[in-house]
């Protein structure tokens, strides 16, 4: 019975999982590629016919090993310009690989998101204690009183409300369009159910310490599937 238990929880974190990267689930254009489940970014670079330097170099990737699901990267050189790194070949010679190129300067891929494509208002009010930095935190963390109400970013539909993601507590999910979703972890009580439309700013949770050590509101924005900066979208405190 316990070993069930322990598959259905793997079970449901596994597909809430995919949910943070639903609302990346449009098309691609071409030259581009969205990571899926087990992609690692050698194996997209050999499915694709380039090198990991040349992906690295044109997507601004400062940790090569943490792309995420959902994620869109380039993969064809910006531009119709010629890959310097090339594809990874099998050969016999021994000849040795030109230098690398200074890097060119990034250009704006769909994972970089633009702030003005969504505007958000704050889901709580509260200290900021934790900001954003894109890998040891997806959002950012608000704290205060237990019980303060937790607002919703911009208006949506609930498309998760449970508990089942460890780490996460009490959890709301909210998908604004295509493309941008908010999630709302560790509350102390779920004001709205799955499936339900919802205003910006209406109350939907009550701040709590359900699955942390300290009443917080842990906040994230997704953009096709990619957790980036709320701040960016959020109006100046």
């Amino acid at each position: 019975m316990r070993n069930t238990t322990r598959m259905m929880k793997q079970l449901v974190g596994a597909s809430l999982v995919a949910l943070l990267a639903a609302c990346g689930s449009a098309p691609v254009g071409p030259g581009f590629y969205r990571v899926e489940q087990g992609d690692t970014l050698s194996k997209i670079a050999r499915s694709n016919r380039q090198s990991v330097q040349s992906i690295v170099r044109w997507n601004n990737l400062t940790n090569p090993d943490s792309i995420e699901v959902g994620q869109v990267l380039r993969v064809a050189p910006p531009g119709g310009a010629a890959s310097t790194g090339g594809a990874v070949r099998s050969s016999g010679s021994g000849s040795a690989s030109s230098p690398a190129p200074r890097p060119a300067p990034a250009d704006s891929t769909p994972s970089a998101a633009p702030a003005s494509t969504i505007s958000l208002v704050w889901p709580a009010d509260g200290t900021v204690i934790r900001r954003f930095d894109g890998s040891n935190s997806k959002g950012i963390d608000i704290s205060a009183a237990a019980g303060t109400p937790v607002i919703a970013a911009a208006p949506g539909t609930v498309v998760y409300a449970g508990n089942g993601l460890r780490g996460y507590g009490n959890l709301l999910i909210l998908k604004h369009n295509a493309e941008y979703l908010t999630a709302y972890a560790h509350n102390r009580v779920l004001l709205v159910k799955e499936g339900q439309s919802v205003t910006r700013g209406e109350k939907i949770a009550e701040m709590g310490d359900t699955d942390t050590d300290r009443v917080m509101l842990h906040f994230e924005l997704r953009y096709q599937g990619r957790s980036i900066d709320p701040s960016r979208a959020l109006p100046p405190r």
